[in-house]
C-alpha cells in the first residue's frame, strides 16, 4: 500500500545499507499504521552527483518522500515522520540536518493494489481476508 522513494547520490549508500533502511522502514510503518510488511514499498532512486543540490550547491542529502492513505490520525503521521527520520540517521550515517522525510497522502479510493481499490485505514484486515479468499477461489482451494 504504502510507497517510500529514498533519493540520494549514487554511491552514497551501499546495498547493505539501503537494505537495512528499506527494512526498518518497512518495520516502522507497519508499526505505526498496521499495514502488513508485504504491502510496503520502499524504491532507491540514485541521481548522478551532479544532479542534486542543496542551497544551490551540490549535495549529498537522503530524500525520504512516502505516500500513505489519508485518514490516518496526525499522531500517527507524526510519529511515523519522525521514527523513519531516526532511523535513516542512525542507519545511513548522514547527518539529520542532511535527512528531509515528507508524507503525502491521498484518498484509498485513488490507489489500486492487485487489481483492488485500496482500503481505508482501519478496514485492513477485511480487505486481507477478502484478498486472501480470492486467492484461494482462484487456485482452487
Amino acid at each position: 500500500m504504502p510507497v517510500y522513494t529514498c533519493t540520494t547520490p549514487q554511491s552514497t549508500l551501499s546495498v547493505e545499507t539501503k537494505a537495512e533502511l528499506a527494512a526498518e522502514i518497512t518495520r516502522v510503518h507497519s508499526m505505526i499504521n498496521h499495514v502488513p510488511g508485504t504491502y510496503i514499498n520502499v524504491v532507491f532512486h540514485e541521481p548522478a552527483p551532479e544532479n542534486v543540490f542543496t542551497d544551490g550547491k551540490p549535495a549529498r542529502p537522503l530524500l525520504i518522500n512516502g505516500w500513505v492513505r489519508t485518514g490516518h490520525p496526525a499522531a500517527q503521521s507524526s510519529q511515523l515522520v519522525a521514527e523513519i527520520a531516526s532511523a535513516a540517521t542512525r542507519i545511513t550515517g548522514i547527518p539529520a540536518r542532511m535527512v528531509l522525510v515528507v508524507i503525502q497522502n491521498s484518498p484509498a479510493h485513488l490507489a489500486i493494489e492487485g487489481g483492488r481499490v485500496l482500503p481505508e485505514p482501519g478496514e485492513e484486515e477485511a480487505w486481507l481476508a477478502e484478498q486472501e479468499g480470492t486467492e484461494s477461489d482462484e487456485s482452487g482451494h
